[in-house]
């Protein structure tokens, strides 16, 4: 069983940068894929980075591509989500979440990933 716990959302205005961290306990995270999911009001959860077990390997979604970069530290059990240049519409609960195994390719969908985190607020104000 891995425990995830998102930190680092808040209040940021456009243009601005944050960054979240995503701690796992009770088994490393270092043989799983990780990414990061958002749910913005009113709208489904989707897709936003991942990152594969070493690290090597990353995808991003169109809307964040440029501006968001994901990083692991295995020694530390934590990725990492740097955001910059933020807009409005990054406005979203952030979470994160972990495969159960090695995917051959790095996932995009929620129901690929087993654990989950409770989710970190960002909001970015105009």
């Amino acid at each position: 069983q891995v425990q995830l716990v998102e930190s680092g959302g808040g209040l940021v205005q456009a243009g601005g940068s944050l960054k979240l961290s995503c701690a796992a306990s009770g088994r490393t995270v270092g043989d799983y894929a990780v990414a990061w999911f958002r749910r913005a009001p009113g709208k489904e959860r989707e897709f936003a980075v991942a990152i594969n077990w070493t690290g090597g390997r990353t995808r991003y979604a169109d809307s964040v591509k440029g501006r968001f970069t994901i990083s692991r530290d295995n020694a530390k059990n934590t990725v990492y989500l740097q955001m910059d240049s933020l807009k409005p519409e990054d406005t979203a609960l952030y979470y994160c979440a972990a495969t159960s195994s090695r995917p051959l390719f790095i996932p995009v969908v929620p129901s690929s990933y087993a654990y989950w985190g409770q989710g970190t607020q960002v909001t970015v104000s105009s």
